[in-house]
């Protein structure tokens, strides 16, 4: 009973995995607020009630793509921030990590890039919750470092909150990028480097 149960389940997680992908493909083409559930279980080959058994909605679906889209970078981020010898280390170390992801998985990029200012209320709210995370994360790695002495909470949030929105117009200049010469790449890496490395002068200098 046990073994059936197990490949049942197995079953069910390949179906809804399936979904998940099927609506990342035709959403590199269009917003989620056009996507209907209809096209999602055609592109996998089930029936429509299917997808009932997996998401509430597609306003479900998206919540769940903005998790897997953003939910696995919670480690990458802190490791981008922990500690290291030098800011431009820590800089470096971004830019790389962060140009990685886009090559990687640009669909997940893509689709945060469009669903965060986009007209699905709760995949709004679910990528604002993960930015928000991470920005808590990033505040408590730069909490750990010598030039946060006699910083307040509200300005370390500050500070993380701005490397975050960093990362993530690093994360659509090279999503734009993408298809682009070695050389377009390159710049967008120096640009990126660039304004990186002035937010962290003026965190230098901000209690001058």
């Amino acid at each position: 009973m046990s073994h059936t149960l197990g490949i049942r389940q197995a079953q069910k997680q390949k179906t809804r995995q399936s979904l998940l992908d099927a609506a990342l493909g035709l959403l590199e083409e269009q917003s989620l607020s056009s996507l209907g559930l209809r096209e999602v279980t055609r592109a996998v080959g089930v029936a429509p009630t299917a997808f009932y058994r997996h998401f509430r909605s597609t306003a479900d679906l998206g919540v769940a793509l903005v998790e897997e889209a953003l939910g696995s970078l919670h480690p990458m981020i802190r490791t981008t921030v922990a500690a290291a010898d030098t800011s431009e280390e820590r800089i470096v170390r971004a830019v790389e990590l962060i140009a990685h992801h886009v090559d990687t998985h640009p669909a997940h990029v893509r689709f945060i890039a469009r669903e965060r200012h986009g007209g699905v209320q709760p995949v709004r709210e679910a990528i604002q919750g993960q930015l928000a995370r991470f920005a808590e994360e990033v505040k408590a790695e730069l909490a750990k470092d010598r030039e946060s002495v006699g910083w307040s909470d509200d300005d370390l949030l500050m500070l993380a909150h701005l490397y975050v929105d960093q990362m993530l117009i690093t994360a659509s200049l090279f999503l734009e990028a993408l298809e682009g010469s070695a050389e377009e790449r390159e710049r967008v890496a120096q640009v990126a480097t660039r304004q990186l490395r002035l937010i962290s002068i003026g965190r230098d200098h901000w209690q001058d």
